[in-house]
């Protein structure tokens, strides 16, 4: 079988997070990818030792890559990552901005002497602007978007519990590079990509913005949505947790029929429609949350899924780890076969292998 990206040619100047997500899709379809690591190796190396004993972050990031190190500050480093570049279709780098061509490789030189090159440069708050040079990880950017004053119960602010900032960058930067991989086999012209942390997170909190702006400033509500009602999480009376969506006011009136057994509250004017039942967002809840604590776990399941409701079981890590819908892959590595969730996309008659994990080499010479 032929991968979609079969003979492209990677070189990853990266650490941590973004670029390597970014990196892992371009080695998952194919691409070559060389992982060029400083001495001391990626620092994502020593987040936590619980993938049989290596960082979970890096396993799943660098599955496939062939792991170069290299001293970019020598001569013989220097010499090494030109011989490199020279042979890439894709260039990905994830240094401070003005840190690649301290080191020599500007990159509007490389575009130049290398027109079908694609670039593609992830930083914290972009190449140019009044905190280009701020550093930035995660939670920073979390912070600093206001991601954080819109996650968490009402009390306090929170983290999102994943890298979400770092992944949504690695995609964002991955969907890019991909485009302009199409561009290039059209044009025969390679591309100049920066992809900052700050905007793509920016992007992704156009809603709650617009919101603000418009005089509606999101709150934190938990479990539960800000602009639908109800959206959010009910006990049965044996005490489990389930989260139903109502996405419209005629699953309202089937949810009023079917589950909650009171006909009347679909039309009725302080529940008919959306807007006033987050308005009465109490006195909705209370509604809902009084026919859940009326039935068992198993009952309530059932009705919910013959009125067409959409629900789930709040889960935690131990639920996700043994759920019955989770698909998994096996990589090998340094310290044996690691298995974890296969990636998202599912191409029909095909059936993916993914490469092993490299071990840090160390630096020659």
């Amino acid at each position: 079988m032929v991968l979609p990206l079969e003979g492209l040619e990677v070189v990853a100047i990266e650490q941590a997070v973004a670029a390597p997500f970014a990196s892992s899709r371009l080695a998952d379809a194919g691409a070559h990818v060389v992982k060029v690591e400083r001495p001391e190796g990626d620092f994502a190396r020593g987040y936590d030792n619980v993938a049989a004993g290596q960082s979970s972050y890096f396993v799943w990031l660098n599955r496939g890559k062939e792991a170069v190190t290299l001293n970019l500050a020598s001569e013989k480093g220097k010499a090494e990552m030109k011989e490199l570049i020279a042979g890439a279709d894709i260039l990905i780098q994830n240094l401070k901005p003005g840190a690649l061509a301290r080191l020599g490789f500007d990159l509007d030189q490389l575009h130049r002497d290398y027109p079908r090159l694609i670039i593609c440069s992830i930083s914290g708050y972009g190449e140019t602007g009044p905190m280009a040079n701020r550093k930035a990880y995660d939670l920073l950017i979390q912070a600093e978007t206001g991601l954080c004053s819109i996650t968490g119960g009402p009390s306090e602010p929170s983290r999102v519990g994943i890298s979400i900032v770092d992944i949504s960058t690695g995609a964002t930067a991955y969907s890019a590079i991909l485009e302009a991989v199409i561009r290039r086999g059209i044009t025969g012209t390679g591309a100049q990509i920066s992809v900052s942390m700050f905007d793509v997170m920016a992007d992704w909190l156009t809603v709650p913005l617009l919101n603000h702006e418009g005089g509606h400033t999101p709150k934190r509500v938990g479990l539960a949505h800000p602009s639908i009602a109800p959206y959010g999480v009910f006990y049965t009376k044996d005490g489990a947790p389930i989260l139903i969506s109502i996405q419209s006011d005629r699953e309202w009136v089937k949810l009023c029929k079917d589950f909650i057994g009171k006909p009347e509250l679909g039309a009725d004017p302080r529940f008919a429609t959306n807007l006033v039942r987050v308005e009465n967002r109490k006195e909705t809840d209370a509604i809902v949350g009084e026919a859940f604590a009326g039935m068992d776990t198993e009952t309530a399941i059932k009705l919910l899924s013959e009125a067409s409701i959409a629900l789930a079981s709040v889960h935690d890590m131990a639920g996700l780890s043994s759920h019955p819908h989770l698909r998994r892959i096996a990589v090998d590595s340094p310290n044996g076969s690691v298995s974890f969730p296969a990636p998202a996309p599912v191409f029909a008659n095909e059936d993916r292998t993914y490469g092993p994990i490299p071990a840090l080499k160390p630096l020659e010479g």
